[in-house]
């Protein structure tokens, strides 16, 4: 047994890994990974892992990969492919100039894969349309810190977070999203009693349950709230007017601009939905303490307004002096693993290269020479690109007639998705490289190239506290696939510029890179840039293979990294001082009306990632939310006529949303919440982007994807069913990208893949009242009915189909409460069933649905050890009444923390039913002796 250190794929934290393998030692094709587990040397994690990262493994193998190139739906061998690709990409700049060619990039490309994209579309196609994903959840972050600081660049480190007497978390739900950091955050709290964390979001999440204090602000209200801190601080001298005064511009303008609105408490207050007093201990502890740390990601950044929103945040940091110091800072926490090294060297649309912009003096000249393209006509770009939806409505108009889409899957993640799929059906070239065969994006693809993933890349990502890391390749790609830096410079040299693209290991791409971030890059200087990295430039295969996680900048003068930035006062704008800017609170832009009068928050779930290509594959990621939900106050449901558990429909700006009715206590009333991880491989109608309209920051051009607008119904179904099927069971005349045929006609359905097979969950419509359920079996399976219940009364049944002494599906008519635990049943597609007889206790199990005495253990809520809702409540109610205790009895919550909030939860409903049922059991007899 081996182990070999890499990256996480998942969040922003950028965790280490050590990845578990057998065999293949000295040879790669010859290891199967078999575990993996933190790395305890990584600082960004020291050994923690989060439920998705410790399942990395069980997302491995060839099935449902991209295995081979496909040019206009033809398996071609790779020469074919790309001669198709620069042939085209050449026909396309000829007959309509370099402009019509863009690429469209991801956060889970390697800092190498970005480079070779960014140089060879800017540098040398001539185009300045090359965007990424990024853009969904980084660009306003990114413009704040330009706009006030100077440059893309996060002045703090986790230990800053750990360091800190006040957290304040603003739109984060950090325990579901960044695991690890909020697990560093709550043991930081522990051992600093002292330690104040404060919880800014409209709703309650688990994230809460390390709160001192809450503020449930109404959406879209952050900028008037931060706009009103800092007016607080100076009506209260609380402002640090020394620094100030040495390292900053802009007060008077910023004040001006929060005080057009009234700042007094009580009208921030109800402008926000929150309780004056609470409001006023937020400002007062803000002021109070020179060690703040201010965490903000989506609910933040994914606005109409998100750069005003974080430039609200810095600013009170700036006014404050707090930040440059140890525990002290506004940190922007990157939703995407590599989203960071993206931008380092140009991913973004606006940007050049290694933190050059079209508008930074000289910029287009320096990287002119440092690549060598002055020879070509044109040579670089000389204003920014179509940001992410620009783009895409470029594409739409015409203007743009090819576009290369690698690692990411805008057919699901962009908003009015719907314009998009219209879009890209009508452009006339389409170029895909995936690692999966079936996405939604496949159906638009003219050329699909086949992508190495996770264990099988090789080179760097760079995490939140910029922090620079390895991500090995410890496997093969399966089959054709090729690393995406390969397939570019393939290209590359067949569109002639051979002698640029000569790479041979992504070793010589990251020196490259290094080099560029050095270049002409003096400290002292005109045109100094923050971001510099020149010190590693010399690094040989060797030392690119050994190098360990450093933080930027990395320089002669900082050889060993750059835990903390601007810790001299000294800001990377060209006076040197930071900005204070202006803020006019602005109201989210897609409107509420009569006919779409509900609030749509979207976001992750704990369990999965981005549009679940990867953790779809981990059937017990699959467990805590099987299917799309939608999430609502008890009183809205009530109002709205649905109930839990209850199937509904979201009506929004390009589309519908179908998913199960989740009631809350943590929601506002007439908000809703759902996630963005459902897509059409998984459920025929849970885009969430089908329902947000495109609304963007006009300066970030980040979407809107936290205030969308729609109505709710409830979904009519005359049925619902569930469908276990064996992996070997055929689904029908199933095709690329889309469900089998016998799902497509229902209301509603979901896959969810099950270790052994898959679950089909099914509701039909309300003129499917009379399915004869065994015709339908015979007619749509492969294997007839073995053994079925049927109860026509009330429209129940359960069957079974058997081959060979084996289980090949099982299907219950009836809703999903009814339905057993499922670990039984799938256990049961893997093995024999018994043989061809099958005894009458046999025939009972199997149609019960679990063995004999077996108790169904309920939702999943510990991932890790798979212990279900029903098993924790039971414990509890045994005298299991804290986190400790159950997870001494059932193991859950002792391996990545995510779930304790959930245990501490159900512990609370749980003793408080107990004490409940108790006072309304015993009630003392009254005798009336008048």
């Amino acid at each position: 047994m081996h182990k070999a250190r890499t990256t996480c794929p998942y969040c922003g934290v950028g965790c280490g890994v050590l990845a578990e393998f057998e065999g293949g030692s000295d040879d790669p094709s010859a290891r199967r990974i078999v575990g993996v587990s933190g790395d305890p040397e990584h600082p960004a994690n020291f050994g923690r892992l989060c439920v998705k990262g410790a399942a990395l493994h069980e997302t491995l193998g060839d099935h449902g990969r991209l295995l081979r190139p496909r040019v206009d739906g033809r398996e071609v061998s790779w020469d074919t492919a790309l001669d198709a690709v620069a042939e085209r990409l050449s026909a396309t700049r000829r007959d309509h100039g370099n402009h019509a060619v863009a690429a469209y990039l991801s956060g889970q490309l390697l800092t190498e894969d970005y480079y070779v994209a960014n140089k060879l579309f800017k540098g040398f196609l001539g185009t300045p349309h090359l965007d990424t994903n990024s853009r969904l959840c980084m660009a306003s972050a990114v413009a704040a810190y330009k706009r006030s600081l100077g440059a893309d660049a996060v002045p703090c480190s986790y230990e800053d977070i750990e360091d800190a007497e006040l957290v304040v978390l603003v739109g984060s739900n950090l325990a579901w999203n960044h695991p690890v950091l909020y697990q560093r955050l709550k043991v930081a709290k522990t051992r600093n009693p002292l330690m104040r964390v404060v919880v800014i979001d409209p709703r309650v999440t688990d994230t809460c349950e390390i709160a001192d204090l809450y503020l449930g602000v109404a959406p879209g209200s952050d900028a008037r709230l931060f706009n009103g801190l800092l007016a607080w601080m100076a009506d209260r001298r609380k402002l640090d007017n020394v620094y100030l005064k040495r390292h900053t511009r802009g007060l008077d303008e910023a004040l001006e601009a929060a005080r057009q609105d009234d700042t007094s408490v009580a009208a921030i207050a109800e402008y926000c939905d929150v309780d004056a007093e609470r409001l006023e201990t937020f400002f007062y502890w803000f002021a109070s303490q020179l060690h703040v740390v201010t965490l903000y990601s989506q609910g933040i950044n994914q606005s109409s307004s998100g750069t005003d929103k974080c430039n609200a945040i810095i600013n009170c940091h700036l006014a404050g002096g707090k930040i440059g110091l140890p525990g002290a800072g506004p940190f922007s926490i990157t939703g995407q693993p590599n989203a960071m090294g993206g931008r380092e060297v140009g991913g973004l649309a606006n940007q050049l290269a290694a933190h050059m912009d079209y508008h930074t003096p000289g910029a287009i000249d320096r990287v002119t020479r440092f690549w060598s393209t002055a020879s070509l006509t044109p040579t670089l770009p000389e204003q920014p690109g179509h940001k992410a939806l620009e783009l895409f409505e470029a594409i739409e108009r015409g203007e743009v007639r090819a576009v290369w889409i690698m690692a990411t899957n805008p057919a699901v993640s962009l908003p009015r998705n719907d314009r998009v799929r219209a879009a890209l059906a009508n452009c006339p070239l389409v170029i895909v490289s995936e690692c999966v065969a079936n996405t939604d994006l496949m159906p638009y693809a003219d050329i699909v190239l086949p992508a190495s993933s996770w264990s099988e890349k090789d080179g760097t990502v760079t995490n939140s506290e910029r922090c620079i890391s390895r991500q090995r390749g410890l496997l093969p790609p399966p089959g054709e696939a090729r690393h995406d830096w390969w397939i570019m410079t393939e290209v590359a040299r067949r569109l002639g510029f051979g002698e640029a693209f000569d790479y041979h290991h992504p070793a010589e791409i990251f020196s490259e890179h290094a080099r560029l971030s050095g270049f002409e890059n003096d400290p002292d200087g005109e045109g100094y840039r923050l971001f510099d990295i020149s010190a590693l430039a010399g690094l040989d295969r060797a030392g690119f293979d050994a190098l360990a996680p450093i933080q930027w900048p990395v320089t002669e003068r900082a050889p060993h990294g750059t835990p903390r930035l601007f810790e001299d006062g000294r800001f990377a704008t060209p006076d040197g001082l930071a900005r204070l800017v202006a803020v006019r609170p602005a109201a989210p832009q897609q409107p509420l009306s009569e006919s779409r009068p509900l609030r749509l928050n979207t976001g992750r779930v704990r369990d999965q990632w981005h549009t679940m290509t990867r953790t779809g594959r981990a059937p017990r990621l699959m467990n805590h939310r099987a299917e799309p939900f939608i999430e609502m106050t008890p009183e809205d449901a009530e109002r709205l006529g649905v109930e839990e558990q209850q199937l509904a429909r979201l009506s929004g700006a390009g589309g519908d949303y179908v998913g199960r009715v989740r009631l809350t206590k943590g929601q506002r009333q007439g908000e809703l919440f759902v996630p963005m991880h459902w897509n059409d491989q998984f459920s025929g109608n849970a885009r969430m982007g089908a329902l947000l309209e495109a609304y963007r920051d006009p300066l970030s051009g980040q979407p809107e994807a936290k205030h969308g607008a729609v109505s709710l119904e409830p979904l009519p179904c005359a049925w619902e069913a569930t469908l276990l099927l064996g992996c070997d069971e055929d689904p029908g005349d199933e095709q690329a990208s889309q469900a089998p045929a016998w799902c497509r006609d229902t209301a509603y359905w979901a896959r969810i893949p099950l270790a052994h097979g898959q679950r089909w969950q099914l509701a039909g419509s309300p003129e499917d009242t009379q399915r004869d359920w065994l015709a339908w079996v015979q007619k749509t399976l492969s294997v007839p009915p073995a053994l079925w219940c049927d109860d026509p009364a009330s429209g129940r049944l359960r069957a079974a189909g058997i081959e060979d002494g084996k289980l090949r599906w099982w299907l219950m008519v009836g809703p999903p409460a009814e339905l057993p635990g499922l670990a039984w049943l799938d256990a049961r597609l893997a093995e024999a069933a018994g043989g061809e007889r099958l005894d009458t206790t046999l025939r009972r199990r199997l149609l019960a649905g679990c063995d004999d005495g077996a108790a169904d253990a309920g939702p999943v809520v510990c991932s890790c050890h798979q212990v279900g809702q029903r098993s924790i409540v039971e414990a509890i109610r045994g005298g299991d009444s804290s986190v400790e205790a159950l997870g001494a009895r059932l193991a859950c919550g002792t391996q990545c923390g995510s779930c304790i909030p959930e245990l501490k939860s159900l512990i609370e409903e749980t003793t408080s039913q107990e004490r409940a049922d108790a006072h309304h059991q015993v009630q003392p007899e009254v005798v009336d002796v008048s």
